[in-house]
């Protein structure tokens, strides 16, 4: 057994162990398998892409000491970054929409970051939290490093450097099946193109909730979406840099009643508990899983903590405002998959 020793809190970002979540592969007949990324030290898979955006700042020189990072997010970006930039003595301020779960806004100040709330409003209008962030940057470019997590590569090269890399050992070069979100894309884009280019059979499946545009794109070369989601920071509306790295082979939009079905079965189950965005690929994996032959090898991602849910994911009030259930019928949604 090797243990590791960090000197810094960064040290312990990625490296992170694979999940066989066997309830899962029994009801499919495949193998399933999550990476933990709510083992790294922020709690999610976005202490990657922060990691390696600030880090590649810095070493342009784009990002200088005394300088204050700015990002709109949705919660684990700003987390992750806020960590990163107490680590090199650097400030962090945070644009995030309002509606977002009171646990992420809490973490995000409890790692030593500024947060600036803002309304809820379409991409076009300038007040939207993206483009808050960016005039505050374009405003004061000597004071704030706007880190730009849709379109900076740097979020596509965590990936692609060290997350494709540790899945490829982990699983020893045998996967059929990827399946993963996006939120910014980074992850999808850097782990596809990486597992892609040393295994000739894997397959690339995009999961989306409801009211992103992104499965419709991929079908029909156009954003539409229809519906809605209690998902936070997942989907998109608009084809971003890091997306446009991704190579996907088939694409698929998942309702919120199977994400919490999927949440609240884990668990009882399993006693795993899962945000909504893990809750999201674990329905992507399973829906792949019925579709595919028996016996293959399915890895996603549990993005992390499943307590940053708990005021949507686990409110009964909440979920019952939404017209969602508690339950945990996975045999329903077995049936459900494979018609």
């Amino acid at each position: 057994m090797t243990l590791r020793v960090a000197n810094h809190q960064i040290d312990l970002i990625g490296n992170t162990p694979l999940l066989k979540l066997t309830s899962l592969s029994a009801l499919t007949g495949c193998e399933i398998f999550a990476k933990c990324e709510h083992f790294n030290p922020g709690g999610s898979i976005k202490d990657r892409a922060a990691l390696q955006m600030v880090k590649e700042a810095m070493e342009s020189g784009k990002l200088k000491p005394g300088m204050t990072i700015v990002e709109g997010t949705a919660g684990n970006t700003g987390i992750g970054l806020a960590l990163v930039a107490k680590h090199f003595g650097l400030k962090m301020l945070a644009v995030m929409p309002q509606g977002q779960t009171p646990e992420k806004e809490k973490m995000i100040s409890l790692f030593g970051a500024e947060l600036k709330l803002v309304p809820v409003v379409p991409f076009k209008d300038e007040n939207h939290f993206y483009h808050t962030a960016r005039k505050i940057a374009e405003q004061n470019p000597t004071q704030y490093w706007w880190a730009n997590q849709f379109e900076n590569l740097s979020n596509y090269h965590a990936h692609y450097l060290n997350t494709g890399p540790e899945i490829f050992l982990q699983m020893q070069g045998d996967v059929d099946y990827l399946v993963c979100a996006a939120g910014s894309g980074g992850t999808i884009a850097g782990n596809s193109v990486y597992l892609k280019q040393r295994i000739s059979k894997l397959k690339v499946h995009l999961v989306d909730p409801m009211g992103s545009g992104l499965t419709h794109y991929f079908k029909h070369g156009e954003f539409k979406s229809t519906g809605s989601s209690i998902t936070e920071g997942i989907g998109i509306m608009r084809l971003v840099e890091n997306f446009k790295q991704a190579i996907v082979d088939d694409a698929f939009n998942i309702e919120d009643q199977d994400l919490v079905t999927m949440a609240h079965y884990l668990r009882e189950r399993d006693g795993i508990v899962v945000g909504s965005s893990s809750a999201l690929n674990l329905c992507g994996a399973i829906k792949t899983a019925m579709k595919a032959q028996k016996g293959s090898r399915i890895v996603t991602f549990l993005c992390d903590l499943g307590e940053r849910s708990y005021s949507k994911l686990y409110n009964h009030e909440y979920l019952l405002s939404k017209n969602l259930q508690m339950n945990t019928d996975m045999d329903q949604l077995i049936k459900k998959y494979g018609e």
